[in-house]
């Protein structure tokens, strides 16, 4: 039972986060309104948080390595619970975007430390089943955040959006506190151990990065590629650094590890194409299908309801018939939905585009499920923490790229995306789907190559 309760926690830790991250999206135009803003400056309400956790990620996830896994995890979520009022709370713009960031921190120590803590609270033949539980409740997060932020909005005002995940963190906290299992050890030199230059030069290359990928809203100009150059040199400076300190952040040995950094370089590559579609299908559905906005949000909901409800089975498969089999599997499925939506015509309508877009969702919820598993099933107990934080980062990256890289495919090949004809629309859908689809291929291969080593073993 209390293997249950410890589970509920780490699955609540999960819908946190993937909450935070899509409730306020829905929230900008009345954020816009009511502190009289512009776009690019409310805009900064939804950046500053993935900002936080995308440059502090794998930080967090070895500082719980070092300090303690469950101690910290209670921090991140009580820090989420705080910083949630204090969203609700904020009286300006600006002290918004603050708590946001802060917000953005709790979470990014829930995405870390929940993956890690699988390896401490389940049996190892039971690993797949519980990355498809969090799998799923972090699609719920993603799922429900817009359709319940428009109801809170309509019947509360903006301030209940943040306002109501307080008592949701209080009871994770209380939860996690009493079911999650103590930790094993105490690093007394964690403060030594604790690599402060390569933090901060990782926390800014990748902030560099992040931002030279979605300031400018799809115009790519001076500033961002100062910023990407920036971005390169910090890379240059952090692996400089980490070969010389005595306690890395990050040991660049374990890129050595072929099924880890394979598996890095897959979740890398699928998120980028998962995010893509999450850019494409709006304009495709609304101006080339004609559908009203209501029809549109309706349509894409289908994505996050099917993996919501495919993640347990997916983890379940996972644990019988082998990660890496399942990662294949996954990535097939992926790459026919994206062949199908390249080649498949408008005029098959609604029906034409949620087909091929259930079997990519259904693809995805397998891969991820199974490229986790495959990642944190035999990874040392000292690494998890890291380990964790290097998937959430692949991921977060993938997501980023994907708007920008994809976003920017499927402008060129529509022409001017906001006034292109309907034509025009559908044949840059195909363009970037057709794209989409060597992304995949790529990461197909990769994944034959771990399952061909892992044969050979």
């Amino acid at each position: 039972m209390s293997v249950r309760w410890a589970l509920a926690s780490l699955s609540l830790s999960m819908l946190l986060s993937s909450l935070g991250t899509s409730i306020a999206n829905v929230g900008l135009p009345t954020l816009a309104q009511v502190f009289n803003a512009s776009f690019q400056q409310v805009q900064w309400i939804v950046l500053a948080y993935l900002l936080a956790i995308t440059t502090l990620i794998v930080s967090v996830g070895r500082l719980g390595d070092l300090m303690g896994r469950r101690r910290l995890l209670l921090t991140g979520i009580a820090l989420f619970s705080l910083a949630s009022a204090l969203c609700g709370l904020a009286p300006s713009l600006e002290l918004l975007i603050g708590a946001r960031a802060l917000q953005g921190l709790g979470a990014a120590i829930m995405m870390a430390l929940t993956l890690a803590f699988v390896g401490e609270t389940v049996a190892k033949d039971k690993t797949g089943s519980a990355m498809g539980l969090l799998g799923t409740m972090s699609a719920i997060g993603t799922a429900m955040g817009p359709s319940l932020g428009g109801v809170l909005i309509a019947g509360s005002g903006w301030r209940a959006i943040f306002l109501i995940t307080v008592p949701l963190g209080l009871l994770t906290l209380v939860l996690a506190h009493r079911y999650l299992p103590a930790d094993q050890h105490r690093a007394k030199t964690a403060r030594a151990a604790f690599d402060p230059l390569g933090t901060l030069l990782l926390a800014l290359t990748l902030a560099a990065y992040a931002l030279a990928m979605t300031l400018g809203r799809g115009h790519f100009g001076a500033l961002n590629i100062a910023l990407l150059l920036l971005a390169c040199v910090g890379v240059g400076a952090f692996v400089w650094v980490e070969k010389r300190v005595a306690a890395p952040l990050i040991r660049l040995a374990m890129f050595r590890d072929r099924p880890l950094s394979g598996s890095l370089l897959m979740s890398l590559l699928v998120t980028t194409v998962m995010m893509g579609t999450l850019v494409v299908g709006p304009f495709y559905l609304a101006q080339a299908l004609g559908l009203s906005a209501v029809e549109v949000g309706l349509v894409l909901s289908v994505g996050p309801l099917v993996a919501a409800l495919t993640g347990v089975p997916a983890g379940r498969i996972a644990d019988r018939f082998g990660a890496r089999r399942m990662t294949l599997a996954g990535l097939v499925a992926i790459a026919l939905g994206c062949l199908l939506l390249s080649v498949l015509p408008s005029t098959l309508g609604i029906g034409g585009y949620l087909a091929p877009m259930v079997v990519i969702t259904l693809g995805y919820a397998v891969f991820q499920t199974a490229n986790n598993t495959a990642v944190m099933a035999d990874v040392q107990p000292e690494q998890r923490g890291v380990v964790s934080g290097l998937l959430n980062l692949s991921r977060n990256l993938g997501l980023i790229t994907g708007a920008s890289v994809l976003g920017a495919v499927f402008a060129l090949a529509s022409a001017t995306v906001v006034t292109a004809p309907p034509q025009a629309v559908a044949h840059g859908m195909r363009i970037t789907f057709a794209v989409a689809l060597g992304l995949i291929g790529a990461a197909f291969i990769v994944g034959a190559m771990l399952a061909r080593d892992g044969r050979q073993r």
